[in-house]
């Protein structure tokens, strides 16, 4: 799983072969069909453990805060996020624009993570007593996407004062 997600995260899944993971991993292929059943099995985990770990990450970030304070911390840890070393984009944005077909395991992990993701925002929008929280929690997920597709265009700019100022723009009523 290890070999697989970092070839499926550098490369992009479609370019990845089964042959290369085997390659890499030193595993053959009979055990990787033993644990996942089709190459699709296995882009659907990797995309499940990205999912989880993204959100342990958010959960640890935001801890008790609420409201602004939230979305500040957000701000911040995505905004330096995106200017990690070998940062490709959001895993499950960058699957959804690998497969069109919308009843692909990736695209549903995909479009659920996102779902999460206005979830999340629209309690925090909630918490600080705005009058659309929902539209608020709209127009930050779609910014974050953005943030998330950034493609080195912030690293030469301090990203997370520069998504935190935004974020608060956009989070206003």
């Amino acid at each position: 799983m290890e070999t697989a997600s970092g070839l499926f995260y550098r490369n992009g899944v479609r370019a990845v072969g089964m042959e290369q993971i085997v390659a890499e991993s030193g595993i053959a292929k009979t055990t990787i069909y033993r644990h996942f059943e089709t190459k699709d099995a296995l882009i659907e985990a990797f995309l499940q453990k990205e999912d989880a770990e993204f959100w342990a990450q958010w959960d640890a970030v935001v801890g008790d805060a609420s409201g602004l304070e939230a979305l500040d911390r957000l701000s911040l840890w995505i905004g330096n996020r995106v200017r990690r070393d070998g940062y490709r984009g959001c895993p499950q944005l960058n699957l959804a624009a690998e497969y069109a077909d919308e009843s692909h395991p990736a695209r549903i992990v995909a479009r659920a993570h996102k779902a999460e993701m206005f979830r999340r925002l629209s309690l925090l929008c909630a918490g600080q007593g705005g009058t659309d929280a929902d539209e608020q929690a709209m127009r930050i997920a779609l910014f974050f996407d953005g943030v998330f597709m950034s493609g080195g265009r912030l690293n030469d700019r301090d990203a997370p004062e520069l998504v935190r100022r935004a974020v608060r723009r956009l989070a206003a009523p």
